[in-house]
């Protein structure tokens, strides 16, 4: 996902389900063209929590698939830590061989992107060769300048509100492959309109899934449960 080369009309997957409590999620993700997956999220209890051997091994299993994984890692709006941070950071390295990072809970204001300035500069001197910031909406067009993050997810929320997103002007002065749709709550008939919805918005990752409630990234994408990939980009 670094240089800009991967091909667009990809597959993110924020796999926020334990690998004891739904053995079949995993192994539906495992066995997915890693072609068509531009990374799983990995996320033991909002960031890498204790050891977990169960985890791990699962884990281990996509690595092995040719999968690339991102540590999941909360960053409150900027409230938390730079350390505190970058120590789960570097926890998910130790453990887990992770390539990147999905920061989440970024704040969208201008005046923050010094504290995410850093925090991309230490997450790439950790060894992530790719950082996602969960920002849920879009954010001050600053945070897509070079250096800073490889992909912005600009929309998390259900098909609802999907449906009535407009994307800001800013927005077309960067690659599709800059941005990440998450939709919730997509009944698996309207799985393919949200495939091309996410595409038509010229978000050239994205992910679609049927859950809803306090955790709807426990339910595996419409994309590896019909084996519908994300159409490309207009």
């Amino acid at each position: 996902m670094t240089g800009g080369h991967h091909p667009d009309g990809r597959l993110l997957v924020p796999l926020y389900v334990h690998p004891a409590v739904d053995p079949a999620a995993w192994q539906a993700v495992a066995a997915a063209d890693p072609k068509r997956v531009a990374a799983v999220v990995l996320n033991l209890a909002d960031g890498p929590g204790e050891p977990d051997h169960v985890f791990t091994e699962a884990a281990e299993k996509l690595r092995k698939a040719g999968l690339p994984l991102l540590g999941y890692a909360d960053t409150d709006y900027g409230r938390r830590p730079h350390a505190a941070v970058v120590n789960d950071i570097l926890t998910y390295r130790q453990r887990h061989g992770i390539s990147g990072v999905y920061l989440d809970q970024v704040s969208a204001v201008p005046g923050a992107l010094p504290h995410y300035r850093r925090l991309a500069t230490a997450a790439r001197a950790a060894g992530c060769a790719t950082v996602v910031f969960g920002h849920g909406d879009h954010p001050d067009p600053g945070y897509a300048e070079v250096g800073l993050a490889d992909l912005l997810v600009t929309f998390e929320g259900d098909w609802a509100a999907y449906q009535a997103l407009a994307l800001p002007l800013w927005t077309g002065r960067h690659a599709a492959a800059r941005f990440c749709h998450l939709v919730y709550g997509v009944p698996a008939e309207r799985a393919g309109e949200a495939a091309a919805l996410i595409a038509a918005r010229r978000a050239g990752v994205g992910c679609a899934v049927p859950g809803a409630g306090e955790n709807p990234w426990s339910t595996l994408p419409h994309q590896l449960t019909a084996g519908r990939p994300l159409p490309e980009p207009i």
